[in-house]
């Protein structure tokens, strides 16, 4: 092995594979279905960008200088705004907001970021997003999933994941369950991170943020909500998220990301103004996926699936009562793509997720295959 080879084997040491490379087998089986493949194995957004928003980006598109990593003035408020208005955040100032390119870079170096190592562990859920336990190894941590918290022995706790409603299976925790979970990682010196990037996402629950005085009892010492606007405004390709709660934290990640370069493109910053100032569009949104959700769940039951959770989010979380990859082949010989659970920790292996992110068409086309 050269020496180039050796550096980039340190860096990938540890690391998972990469799941969705292991989805190509079925995902080529799917696709040679003769209606073609109907993806529903990723949450990425098929429907327009917002057109106030997509305006706000060309206005701000002559942005010759470099942008601020803290985010203009306007976009600080704006996010305050939001959170103040979505999540209850009471008396936030500015300092304790912070845009994000994006969420997914947030989470994958927040335990870097915060100068976690080799002796912490990062405590993330039993069935989860698979960038929490990556941000994890990329700072040399430990992880431990909190059904096996107890197992683990004992153990210094630097950050807690919550994430709620939860990808994969949409389960919305209660404002007494995250309550619990910010005390005990308090008295820990832990921090809490919530991912909260589903929040406006609730069908038959109401998801509450962690930035709640019902959950945060009024101080937000130790708590961090992460929120995309990938999901309410179909911005993924925006790469448009933020982090907020408390100021000396939010601060401490500023000042390392300045250094990193870790900056939104100024004509993105606009563009987040514009869609965190406007419901009309989330709405409107909301209603195309109530409708898919609605469309697929009846044919999954129909099929003889059962639904868990799934009560809030971008997807459905079905088992057929076998092993994933069987349920994935069975879907992919109708084809469509579904996500194994075991992707998301082997809690999941009897479950696939099916997200609702595809046109009313590649929907209605799953609908008929299941029916089939």
């Amino acid at each position: 092995m050269d020496s180039m080879s050796a550096r980039r084997g340190v860096v990938s040491a540890g690391l998972p594979d990469f799941p969705w490379d292991l989805l190509e087998p079925a995902k080529e089986r799917a696709s040679r279905h003769p209606g073609g493949l109907v993806d529903l194995s990723v949450g990425t957004p098929v429907d327009p960008v917002p057109m106030v928003v997509r305006e706000a980006l060309a206005e701000a598109s002559d942005a010759p200088g470099y942008p601020l990593t803290a985010g203009t003035a306007s976009l600080r408020e704006a996010i305050s705004s939001y959170v103040a208005r979505r999540c209850g955040a009471v008396g936030l100032p500015t300092s304790g907001v912070l845009p994000t390119i994006g969420s997914k870079e947030l989470v994958a170096w927040l335990p870097t970021l915060l100068g976690l190592g080799a002796h912490d562990t990062v405590v993330i859920p039993s069935v989860c997003y698979p960038t929490y336990e990556v941000g994890a190894r990329l700072a040399g941590a430990s992880v431990v999933r909190s059904d096996s918290l107890l197992a683990a022995g004992p153990a210094r706790v630097g950050l807690v994941w919550v994430n709620s409603p939860g990808n994969p299976h949409g389960r919305v925790l209660p404002a007494a369950h995250l309550s619990k979970v910010v005390s005990w990682a308090r008295e820990r010196g832990a921090v809490v991170a919530s991912d909260e990037c589903y929040l406006e996402l609730g069908w038959e629950s109401s998801p509450v943020s962690v930035l709640s005085p019902a959950v945060c009892v009024g101080s937000y010492e130790g708590v961090l909500a992460v929120h995309s606007l990938s999901k309410r405004s179909n911005l993924a390709g925006y790469r448009a998220g933020f982090v907020a709660g408390d100021p000396a934290l939010v601060g401490e990640l500023l000042s390392v990301r300045k250094h990193a370069g870790m900056m939104m493109p100024a004509p993105v910053q606009a563009a987040m103004v514009a869609a965190l100032g406007d419901q009309s569009h989330v709405d409107e949104q909301l209603s195309r996926y109530r409708s898919r959700r609605d469309a697929l769940r009846a044919a999954l039951l129909s099929a003889g699936f059962v639904i868990d959770h799934s009560e809030a989010g971008l997807y459905l979380w079905a088992t057929r009562g076998e092993d994933s990859w069987s349920t994935v082949d069975w879907l992919a010989a109708r084809g469509v793509l579904a996500a194994p659970g075991t992707f998301y920790g082997p809690a999941g292996s009897q479950h696939v997720r099916l997200a609702l992110t595809a046109t009313d068409e590649r929907i209605a086309a799953a609908v008929s295959r299941l029916a089939g």
